[in-house]
């Protein structure tokens, strides 16, 4: 990484990539300070500015304008979620560093003729201790600025990354430790990790090994555990076993608005508490440190399974029967994730399901005679075949780690969570909803049997995770992407295409005003505080009143967002 130095030529250079590209700004409304604006702040104090922090404000380019001005990425650079993680403008999906709404749209792609700023904060704090960030928040307080918050770029709503605003870049602070007895208060509450916003995953599972211990958390090698996962909730193939990543948090340190350091946990600050843990990512301050529950480590088996159906009517009956069998996994509280992929070239109707199935506290022997009555009936059924399959016995920690995450692409998602009841009782509605969905063009369906089990049983914690996931059995995303050449019309198309196409399907299976996990989800969904949030919307939006009154931390589909425009930059 190369730092900019402390002069006026970075602010100009950074303006200069604006070009004319502007969100639609209100007039006689409340706006943040943008470039033009009275009070945005002047090179001389975004110099003395990054004199407090020691030299740590950069300019914050696309990822694309960042190769250009290395001399090129590779593919496998381009595609590399290690790799983006360390450029500050950079997302792992691309799309969300386009300024397709701006006026006029703003767009830096591989090998385009031009360069803009898009959705790309001006500026980034490169935070290296916690002083770094409460001097980002008090300075973007002082001179009314956009903030956005990012650790890694994990981020399929978009939320880590906002125009004209300043990012505060939390990747920086890896602090990890664990503990035998963590306390809060006089309270013993057994092992734990204190982890620090830029602490991936896959290196808990390294660091936990050696201690025979493992924590909730996901199989993306670059997702933070203390960043936006455990804010939204947190699914894990080990939350059947142990409940969600936010069910497991003990306590938090957070910098909220007023640039205070707060400690957050079932005595202290209880309300944030509450809040941090499913509330939403992005919406409170700036995590600067999450301590979770570790568990002793053990053996499972991974089973990669993939299936071919010959058409959707195939695949629907494929789809129906892994309905059937859904509950095979139940007495193990086991996980799996299950991926329909259409054929992407459109030139056929053939269709593959992968399943990555996690069987835990079993040999390879147990786990075959879990998934043998799905794959023998599969193999039953007209025009399906089984491509492959393959099991991997290990300790847990090394199933779940994953070096990298290939990237770089362009994609939304929406998504809900499957009650429990509709696999149960009408297992042939997941059928054909498949079914439909795949005839309206629909390329991926992407299901995480990640809930029921401890998720259910941990209904009695007092925390904002939605309701819904007490409930479920399943979350179903569908997923829609497109090129750098597709046109913009069409963009704007795919982009509303789960709103306008898909949902009305998959509320077959979900049902209407069905919850969905905040992490993996539609960032325009129509009505955000009930999908994302349920019945604790109210109870949020105090909180945030108490806690940050103006609304310095609002994201895309966050709390409080309904209050400003799409880019949070006024107020509506």
């Amino acid at each position: 990484m190369i730092f900019l130095p402390a002069s006026t030529a970075l602010l100009l250079a950074a303006l200069s990539r604006l070009g004319n590209a502007t969100p639609l700004l209100s007039t006689g409304q409340k706006c943040r300070n943008v470039p033009g604006s009275a009070g945005f702040p002047a090179p001389t104090a975004w110099n003395a500015f990054n004199s407090t922090i020691s030299g740590r404000l950069v300019a914050a380019i696309p990822s694309a304008e960042f190769c250009v001005n290395r001399g090129g990425c590779t593919d496998a650079e381009w595609t590399s979620a290690v790799f983006r993680n360390h450029i500050p403008g950079a997302m792992n999906q691309i799309n969300w560093e386009q300024g397709y709404d701006l006026t006029p749209p703003s767009l830096c792609v591989v090998n385009g003729t031009a360069c803009g700023q898009g959705d790309v904060p001006l500026y980034s704090v490169e935070a290296q201790t916690v002083a770094d960030v409460q001097a980002a928040v008090k300075f973007a307080t002082t001179n009314d600025l956009r903030v956005a918050i990012k650790s890694s770029g994990h981020d399929y709503l978009g939320r880590s990354t906002a125009p004209h605003s300043l990012l505060i870049h939390t990747n920086n602070l890896t602090n990890l430790s664990f503990t035998d007895a963590f306390f809060v208060g006089n309270e013993s509450l057994g092992s734990a990790v204190t982890v620090g916003p830029g602490v991936h995953l896959t290196l808990i599972y390294q660091e936990s090994k050696a201690l025979g211990r493992i924590a909730v958390g996901g199989s993306a090698a670059t997702v933070c555990a203390a960043g936006g996962y455990l804010q939204g909730a947190g699914h894990s193939s080990l939350s059947p076993t142990f409940g969600l990543a936010a069910d497991n948090v003990l306590e938090f340190q957070i910098v909220v608005a007023s640039g205070e350091l707060l400690q957050v946990n079932s005595i202290t600050n209880p309300n944030l508490f509450y809040a941090l843990r499913g509330g939403g990512a992005g919406s409170w301050g700036v995590v600067v440190s999450a301590t979770f529950r570790t568990f002793p480590t053990f053996n499972s088996t991974f089973g990669l399974f993939t299936l071919s159906a010959a058409n959707n009517k195939a695949m629907a009956a494929l789809a129906t029967l892994h309905a059937q069998h859904i509950f095979d996994f139940e007495a193990t509280n086991s996980s799996q994730y299950f991926i329909v992929e259409a054929d992407l070239t459109g030139t056929t109707t053939t269709s593959t399901m992968t399943l990555e199935t996690y069987m835990i506290n079993q040999t390879v022997e147990q786990s075959q005679a879990i998934i043998a009555p799905f794959l023998t009936a599969a193999q039953a059924l007209p025009g399906v075949a089984i491509v492959s399959s393959k099991y991997t016995y290990g300790l847990m920690n090394d199933l779940l780690n994953h070096p990298d995450d290939s990237v770089g692409n362009d994609l939304v998602m929406g998504s809900r969570l499957i009650p429990e009841s509709t696999y149960r009782n009408s297992p042939e509605t997941v059928g054909e909803v498949y079914q439909q969905l795949l005839d309206a063009g629909t390329p991926i369906i992407f299901g995480n049997l990640v809930a029921g089990g401890k998720v259910a049983e941990n209904a009695n914690i007092d925390s904002a995770v939605n309701p819904a996931w007490r409930t479920a059995k399943t979350h179903l995303i569908v997923i829609n992407g497109w090129l750098d050449s597709t046109s913009q019309d069409n963009v704007n198309a795919l982009r509303s295409k789960f709103r306008n196409t898909q949902l009305p399907i998959l509320e077959q299976m979900s049902g209407p005003n069905a919850g969905s996990y905040s992490n993996e989800a539609d960032v325009m969904e129509a009505d955000f505080q009930t999908t994302f949030f349920g019945p604790n919307y109210a109870k949020l939006s105090a909180i945030k009143s108490k806690y940050d009154p103006d609304d310095l931390f609002i994201v895309g589909a966050g709390v409080g967002s309904e209050r400003w425009d799409e880019w949070g930059l006024c107020t509506v």
